[in-house]
């Protein structure tokens, strides 16, 4: 039997640009760490605008504990890459 495949999430954040990295460290030097864009989406609607995960799992077309995983694994990530200076690479989820 294969896995489930992943429902189709919206995504409104606009994706340009390609990471974040700390400065005055050259980026072959970082250890990298992948920010997907569904994880980058959950981080602004919920940590920037404010919206409950209810509500932004409304506008991703997702269920709220959907929204909470994204989430939790994104705020993982972010805390890791500032206090491990790692860079954050923005990858869209369509390519996965």
């Amino acid at each position: 039997m294969s896995p489930r495949r992943k429902k189709e999430r919206i995504c409104g954040c606009p994706f340009t640009g390609k990471g974040f990295k700390p400065t005055g460290i050259p980026m072959t030097q970082l250890e990298k760490i992948v920010l997907l864009r569904d994880e980058l989406e959950t981080l602004k609607l919920c940590d920037m605008d404010g919206f409950t995960q209810e509500e932004a799992g409304i506008k991703m077309g997702v269920s709220r504990g959907t929204v909470q995983r994204i989430l939790s694994s994104a705020r993982k990530k972010v805390a890791q890459a500032i206090s491990e200076c790692k860079a954050i690479l923005l990858e869209d989820t369509s390519r996965q």
